[in-house]
């Protein structure tokens, strides 16, 4: 038996933020990203909270990629604080650490669950709905996806005033995580009819607005429709859980510190390729994999179907491509101009181990093995 849920009430289209004036509460902790605040977008949280006499307190002291020593700050600003409510506003990494907040300090105080509001300022993770936190070990330079219902934000707020000012390139990485998200969803293992059609949708508009919102931060509409976007693929893959792509590009982040949808965002062809089997040396046959069908309703949604599997197929990898070049994201590692050779190939055994350990890629539709991961490692560089 299956089942699927949508634990979290989201607050959506304009002035979503007025949800905040509903507050009958005493104390909120808000978890933000520092350019949150610095740059006043926090204000339009406070500001709301002020006309309410809610007394608050920020924690701040949150970097991409949470290491666990910030969520223990965290903690101990909660339990000194006892909050009513908790509000996270920020990327993915202010939502992921907010949810290791609450949990966290939920077990060690074994009291209940604080209600949490997630407000997210990219249109990329999905955080906002899912039960997934990736933290990271500093000590060893490894990425943990965690996976708890209890980590479900209560709420989410979706306002596109907070994503005008994303700049293009973060727009090009959030949204290009996006597509990841819902792609990879949609050819897991774990998939169903509901995730599958919240995962075509979130690839149509995708396939629709992206390229809109990347080439103007003031185009509302194109900004509005990504914000959703990004929440439908997380409600697809907190139900149906993702793939090797995000096992791999979990390990460069980790590694490397490249951002996560950039890594994404070169994975996805290649990997694409390597599920389906189909390369340039493939000719029609009678069966083909169960995700190649699916790959194929991709590229229909995205508009790009063609002749026959095979054609289709490159045509979604191509069309993949052309979406990085249009926003100036690079092809390969190397082109990243941050990494060494040296450095790359040094890490490439231990991150192909820490990829086939990574929850994600035990839902690929393809089981890799380790050779297999290495040589996909050598492949994007």
């Amino acid at each position: 038996m299956k089942t699927f849920e949508v634990k979290t009430k989201i607050n959506f289209g304009q002035n979503a933020l007025d949800r905040l004036l509903d507050f009958k509460t005493e104390r909120v902790l808000i978890i933000a990203d520092p350019f949150v605040v610095s740059s006043g977008l926090i204000r339009q949280v406070t500001g709301r909270l002020d006309r309410t006499q809610v007394t608050y307190e920020i924690y701040q002291d949150v970097v991409p990629d949470p290491p666990i020593e910030k969520i223990i700050g965290g903690v101990r600003q909660l339990m000194a604080f006892h909050p009513d409510y908790i509000v996270a506003v920020g990327g993915g990494s202010a939502l992921d650490l907010a949810k290791g907040v609450r949990k966290f300090a939920a077990e060690m105080s074994q009291s209940e669950r604080i209600p949490m509001f997630a407000i997210p300022t990219t249109s990329g993770t999905g955080s906002e709905v899912t039960s997934f936190a990736v933290i990271t070990d500093s000590e060893a330079n490894r990425k943990y996806p965690l996976s708890s219902d209890d980590m479900i934000p209560d709420e989410a707020i979706l306002d596109e005033e907070l994503v005008k000012s994303v700049p293009a390139s973060i727009t090009a990485d959030t949204g290009m995580d996006v597509m990841t998200h819902a792609i990879e969803a949609y050819v897991s293992i774990n998939n169903n009819e509901f995730s599958g059609a919240l995962a075509e949708k979130s690839v149509e508009i995708c396939g629709q607005f992206l390229l809109r919102s990347y080439a103007s931060c003031e185009d509302s509409h194109a900004r509005r429709k990504m914000h959703i976007a990004s929440c439908l693929a997380g409600l697809a893959f907190n139900s149906a859980s993702l793939g090797l792509t995000h096992g791999m590009a979990h390990q460069l982040g980790a590694k490397f510190h490249i951002p996560h949808g950039r890594a994404n965002a070169i994975l996805l062809p290649t990997i694409i390729q390597y599920n389906s089997r189909i390369d340039r040396a493939s000719r029609s046959r009678k069966e083909y994999d169960p995700c190649v069908r699916k790959y194929c309703n991709v590229a229909r949604v995205l508009g790009v179907s063609n002749l026959n599997e095979i054609t289709t197929v490159h045509a979604l990898v191509a069309y993949l491509r052309f979406m990085n070049s249009e926003m100036d994201i690079p092809s390969n590692i190397r082109d990243l101009g941050s990494v060494s050779a040296a450095d790359y190939f040094e890490a490439i055994n231990d991150m192909a181990a820490a990829a086939l350990a990574d929850g994600c890629t035990a839902t690929n539709p393809r089981t890799p093995t380790l050779e297999e991961v290495i040589e996909l490692y050598k492949k994007i560089w």
